[in-house]
């Protein structure tokens, strides 16, 4: 499926930890497809309200956990970077009153 938002093509992704050369690329750029597959779903199911939202962050939540297994720390700035990239497709799909906290409430990290 193609993204149609116009905000969502246009973004990168992650791109702090892109650039910084502490991450490796192949953890990355699989954070970076989790985002763009909840994308996918968010344009498929259109959630009516951000209860509906958090079913599907929380799901990519869960993928970003298991990044840890490929030697990527999610420290502070990969947190930080991740949380606002959360943070960036609510907006980008409405729901700009959404809680950070609880797009990635089940983080473990």
């Amino acid at each position: 499926m193609n993204i149609s938002n116009q905000q969502v093509t246009a973004h990168s992704f992650l791109e702090a930890l892109h650039r910084d050369g502490y991450y490796p690329e192949r953890a990355v750029d699989r954070g970076k497809e989790i985002l763009r597959r909840l994308c996918e779903r968010i344009e498929a199911d259109r959630p009516a309200d951000p209860a509906a939202l958090y079913v599907l962050t929380q799901a990519a939540t869960e993928e970003f956990n298991d990044l840890r297994d490929d030697d990527f720390d999610i420290e502070t700035v990969a947190r930080e970077e991740i949380a606002g990239n959360f943070r960036f497709v609510a907006d980008a799909y409405g729901f700009a009153d959404a809680d950070v906290e609880e797009l990635i409430a089940t983080r473990d990290w």
